[in-house]
């Protein structure tokens, strides 16, 4: 008696083996689910570099044809938008960063020129002066304060 393997004929192929099949469609599950793994993790450090959104209060200055803040704080978190009309800036008005303002063209910056405001926008880490990128301006005096220490 002679013993025959599980199989299938397909035509022009001959007998094809149901095992061979099945070990070329494991093989290809496992390499899709691993490439798929692989591009997850390649995308995980870009969400973790994002550039978050600050809240800066300092003095705006005009440098030739760029603008800056000085006399400034330290960023924190915030959100884009301008605090609601008349409402009073919490928090020191002044410290020792500075800031190179961009994407300024919106605003209309001469006119706060020498005051003390507050800047919101996306914080650039960068050497040797960080960047933010301006989402709102608010004055908060018309003088600027002195530098803290």
């Amino acid at each position: 008696m002679t013993r025959q393997r599980a199989g299938a004929r397909v035509p022009g192929l001959g007998a094809v083996s149901l095992r061979g099949t099945f070990a070329v469609t494991l093989t290809t599950a496992v390499a899709i689910t691993a490439a798929t793994t692989v591009a997850a993790r390649a995308q995980a450090p870009a969400a973790a570099q994002k550039v978050p959104i600050v809240a800066v209060t300092g003095c705006l200055a005009e440098q030739g044809a760029a603008w800056s803040l000085t006399n400034a704080t330290d960023p924190v978190p915030s959100i884009a938008n301008g605090p609601p009309a008349g409402e009073a800036i919490k928090g020191p008005t002044s410290g020792t960063a500075s800031y190179r303002l961009i994407g300024v063209s919106e605003f209309d910056l001469p006119a706060h020129k020498g005051h003390t405001v507050l800047v919101k926008g996306l914080l650039i880490k960068a050497t040797p002066a960080s960047r933010v990128n301006v989402t709102s301006v608010t004055m908060v005096s018309s003088a600027c304060a002195p530098a803290a220490k």
